[in-house]
């Protein structure tokens, strides 16, 4: 398990020391938004669920304008508790931005994603790899959309690190530090200079609410690097999110049950 462990952590090392290398001597610009979400997940039975995903995110240094709306549905299908599959659709409208001033943009895209969770000790650690086909609507000008679409695909690599801060480990009513790092690289016909797509850095808080609801709330900074290939972004992020687990299994009868 040590192994395990430490092989994550220089994963995860060499992921921050390629981000920044590839940025040095770069043209970077920089904005803070606010994100917000609210993951609910449903098990119907042993192996079959669905898993819901929606994301607001403001525009740069605006809390009170969206920039962006997201939604997610997957199906998915437990090999175990800890280790599931999910495929599924997801939705993005790009509201107006610097070129499209008066129309929204939309995106369409396919998802399929391996996550797996391992706990040692009393703290928690979940993965997942996430495979997207992106469909994003091309446009004419700031108030006309084209009738085609850009496609590239997407890879994405999240680990997602829990840490109790009390000796009885993830309980309700309790608190957890939480620590994120999150990988994107686009690939296709039409990526030609932004192979490696963003880097996404968190840190914040969980609140468990009880034993399957967690509220989060913390910093994240989104590094990404822009179509041109010398052009970057980087993002102060306040970001809350909800996320709630809904079992809708039957419970078995106790012999003692009438």
């Amino acid at each position: 398990m040590k192994w395990v462990i430490n092989k994550q952590y220089l994963i995860w090392v060499l992921l921050v020391l390629f981000v920044h290398c590839d940025a040095q001597q770069k043209q970077v610009s920089y904005a803070n938004q606010y994100w917000s979400n609210y993951q609910p997940q449903f098990r119907f039975s042993k192996h079959w669920g669905i898993w819901v995903d929606m994301e607001i995110h403001s525009k740069d240094n605006e809390i009170s304008q969206v920039s962006q709306n997201i939604y997610r549905l997957t199906a998915t299908y437990y090999i175990t508790d800890r280790f599931k599959l999910s495929a599924g659709y997801g939705y993005t409208n790009y509201y107006p931005g610097d070129n499209h001033k008066y129309i929204s943009e939309p995106e369409h895209h396919g998802l399929q994603q391996l996550q797996l969770y391992t706990y040692f000790r009393k703290k928690k650690l979940m993965q997942w790899i996430r495979l997207e086909e992106k469909f994003k609507r091309n446009v004419i000008n700031d108030s006309t959309l084209a009738n085609d679409y850009t496609f590239n695909y997407r890879v994405r690599y999240n680990c997602y690190y829990t840490l109790p801060l009390n000796k009885k480990g993830i309980i309700p009513h309790s608190l957890s530090l939480v620590l994120a790092d999150e990988i994107y690289f686009n690939f296709g016909e039409s990526i030609v200079n932004n192979h490696f797509d963003q880097n996404r850095v968190f840190g914040g808080l969980s609140y468990a609410v009880n034993e399957h609801d967690n509220l989060v709330l913390g910093y994240m900074n989104a590094y990404q690097k822009q179509a041109s290939g010398y052009q970057y972004k980087s993002y102060n992020i306040v970001r809350l999110s909800f996320y709630e687990t809904i079992d809708l299994r039957k419970k078995k009868r106790s012999p003692n049950e009438s």
